[in-house]
């Protein structure tokens, strides 16, 4: 497999300006992820703070993804910078880092994500390298391109500091949680397309736009992750691996007409 394969496709499909579909991965088993991207969508995030998924999971994710010929991203737990570094080292194209408040957690998160001077990463690309096709050195010239770091838009604090967020170097784009942002916005309602949500995505996209950088969003349907595309996130996840696999269940079921309650 070669960059353009794997690892750098994503960035180099967001900054051509495509509109990318994501899998959202909870389950926590890696043969599922690579299912759904033989299935047709583009990446699948691997989820570690909602989801199942441990350091061991997500690495053999990563890798069942690049052998489906797509992308990897992994959403690390609340505060698990130093985690982002190990998925990096396994290959992982993009790393979403939730609860991102400031500037000074961006720059926290980013010193994990990229290497000197931009940031601090330790050198130890063991999967990295081999999933790029890159000789060591000219992965290491071209790493902080190449993996992108998303930090989460996700409370008021976020949403107060998102430009001097994106202004931070190594900054690639933000991605926004609307289930939280609803609570934080609404004072405690959890209503994640709701009025309130919706001038804060439009406002998130413009600043986002503005700044150059790439825009991302969890949706539940495909019908609203087209919707939201077209308003500027340019990478949408669409439901989770167990809701599509819920959904499709009761489908069949109540095609013989047995089940679906």
């Amino acid at each position: 497999m070669t960059i353009d394969d794997v690892t750098g496709a994503l960035q180099q499909r967001l900054r051509a300006g495509e509109s990318l579909c994501s899998a959202w991965c909870v389950i926590g088993e890696p043969s599922l992820a690579e299912l759904l991207i033989r299935s047709g969508f583009d990446t699948a995030v691997l989820d570690m703070q909602h989801g199942a998924f441990s350091v061991d999971t997500a690495i053999r994710g990563i890798a069942h993804v690049a052998l489906a010929g797509a992308p990897a991203i992994v959403r690390v737990p609340v505060g698990g910078f130093a985690t982002a570094s190990r998925m990096f080292d396994a290959g992982a194209a993009a790393v979403i880092a939730p609860m991102i408040e400031s500037a000074a957690d961006a720059r926290a998160f980013v010193a994990f994500c990229k290497y000197p001077p931009m940031g601090a990463r330790s050198w130890g690309p063991q999967r990295a390298v081999p999933l790029t096709g890159l000789a060591p050195t000219a992965y290491f010239e071209r790493a902080n391109a190449l993996h992108l770091a998303l930090p989460m838009i996700e409370t008021k604090a976020a949403l107060a500091a998102l430009d001097e967020i994106l202004a931070v170097p190594g900054v690639d784009g933000v991605f926004v949680g609307p289930a939280d942002l609803s609570v934080a916005l609404t004072g405690g309602r959890l209503d994640p397309f709701g009025p309130e949500v919706e001038r804060a995505l439009d406002h998130i996209a413009a600043r986002v736009k503005q700044a150059n950088k790439v825009a991302g969003l969890f949706c539940n349907t495909g019908a609203q992750a087209r919707a939201m595309q077209a308003r500027g996130f340019a990478l949408c996840s669409i439901a989770t691996d167990g809701q599509l696999m819920s959904g499709a269940a009761r489908a069949e079921l109540q095609g013989i007409g047995s089940g679906g309650t």
